[in-house]
């Protein structure tokens, strides 16, 4: 299957909202304190205009349309660390790399922009992700980092750029 991966426009917010609050329920993972009650995931395309060019989130899609996607945030208090932000796939886009390029891509535009670390927040319901995360270079942490809002996650994890 070919994908593409692009930046966002503002017709895909709400099937990225869509995807983020399905792939939540399907790993049980639509927990308080989590993106999936998080208003902002329906205007994605203008939170990130709004927080600047140190920001971006990016979809991936085949011919069928938008399938996943996955972006890079700032963590509050911290000038040098960015923060990968809901990395999301539906099943149909799992198990070619796809997650690894969106994570590529996202990690790339963090050093670009001149973050020297990248930090994540997950749950271990995301198992499979979280190994992604692992074989991707990324370490965890004993607690979270800044004031993301989300404080139903229980894994924190970061990695050098």
């Amino acid at each position: 299957m070919t994908y593409t991966i692009r930046e966002i426009q503002p017709e895909d917010n709400m099937i990225v909202a869509e995807i983020i609050r399905k792939v939540l329920t399907e790993f049980n993972a639509n927990l308080p304190g989590t993106v999936y009650y998080d208003p902002v995931i329906y205007h994605l395309y203008e939170d990130y205009q709004q927080q600047g060019n140190r920001t971006a989130y990016f979809v991936a899609e085949n011919d069928a349309g938008v399938i996943g996607g996955g972006g890079i945030g700032t963590v509050a208090g911290e000038e040098s660390v960015c923060e990968l932000q809901k990395l999301y796939l539906l099943p149909e886009g799992r198990g070619m790399g796809l997650g690894k390029a969106l994570i590529e891509q996202c990690l790339q535009f963090g050093k670009a922009a001149g973050y020297r670390q990248c930090y994540l927040e997950s749950l271990s319901e995301l198992g499979t992700a979280v190994k992604l995360y692992e074989k991707l270079g990324f370490s965890y942490l004993k607690q979270p980092m800044g004031q993301t809002g989300h404080n139903g996650c229980s894994l924190w994890m970061i990695r050098d750029l």
